[in-house]
């Protein structure tokens, strides 16, 4: 029997120092929902985490670009279905104009709405969505994969030309204030409607692609959050559990701590 060193309490208190690091941990992890509370509970899985957050943000970020290009692409249809409107009003004013019976002035009413007609036709040249020009002819690039390498990978989006010298010209110096010159620009609107019907068939071929290229976007997003919770999310029922055996441990460390300081005081009755 000694006094000087008390071995048993010395190991009630380490055991117990550790039990209640152990707690504070559980308690940690369940107070931020995070398995790696401080960089010492898994290096290497925050690593790997970290990483897998990178590829999460890049691929929202690239899954709000399509969902933007797709805007623009819509917006572009959405004036085109406008010109498709136009086009065959003066297809049919065109053709009143041929009426051998009209007088001049009741045709010059038809032109005059026919020139109208055309002007909306060759202003949406001048349309553009958030700055940019919607049919200046620029092809628009959507970024959809970034390979370890490096390499990126992305779609090219074709740019729409419209005005005066395309497809789209109908009346011009021709308009339909005779007879014969509604002849001639009916042949132009035609032409037009055939342009526009090519157009509006690419528009949608691209809003296909990339309404396709968003879905799979969204899947890589969904994919690479799972993988990110399987390491760094904490299961809170099992850590719950923990937690308790935990609790229990410091409450029953502690009692013993108290009892191992108690022993000493038997070597008083030798003394005594």
């Amino acid at each position: 029997m000694i006094i000087n060193t008390n071995t048993g309490a010395a190991t009630a208190a380490r055991i117990l120092s550790s039990n209640t690091r152990l707690l504070q941990d559980s308690l940690k992890r369940l107070s931020t929902g995070s398995k790696i509370a401080s960089v010492e509970d898994d290096a290497a899985g925050l690593a790997v985490a970290n990483k897998l957050e990178a590829s999460l943000r890049r691929t929202q970020g690239m899954e709000r670009n399509s969902s933007n290009l797709i805007s623009f692409a819509q917006t572009q249809d959405g004036y085109l279905e406008q010109v498709g409107v136009a086009l065959n009003r003066m297809s049919e004013l065109a053709t009143l104009a041929m009426d051998q019976t009209l007088h001049e002035t009741d045709r010059a009413h038809y032109d005059t709405e026919f020139d109208e007609l055309d002007a909306f036709v060759q202003g949406i040249v001048t349309k553009e969505f958030n700055g940019i020009s919607l049919f200046n002819g620029t092809s628009l690039s959507l970024m959809t994969g970034l390979a370890a390498d490096g390499t990126v990978s992305k779609i090219e989006i074709e740019g729409y030309t419209l005005g005066s010298g395309t497809s789209y010209e109908v009346a011009g110096n021709t308009g339909i204030d005779t007879a014969a010159n509604a002849i001639t620009s009916l042949d132009k609107v035609q032409l037009a409607v055939l342009k526009l019907a090519q157009d509006r068939a690419s528009i949608g071929s691209n809003i296909q692609r990339m309404e396709q290229e968003r879905s799979a976007l969204e899947t890589l997003r969904n994919n690479l959050g799972a993988a990110r919770s399987q390491i760094i999310d904490v299961d809170v029922a099992q850590e719950s559990a923990n937690f308790a055996k935990q609790q229990i441990l410091v409450q029953s460390g502690t009692a013993m701590l108290a009892q191992a300081n108690v022993l000493p005081q038997s070597a008083l009755r030798l003394i005594g």
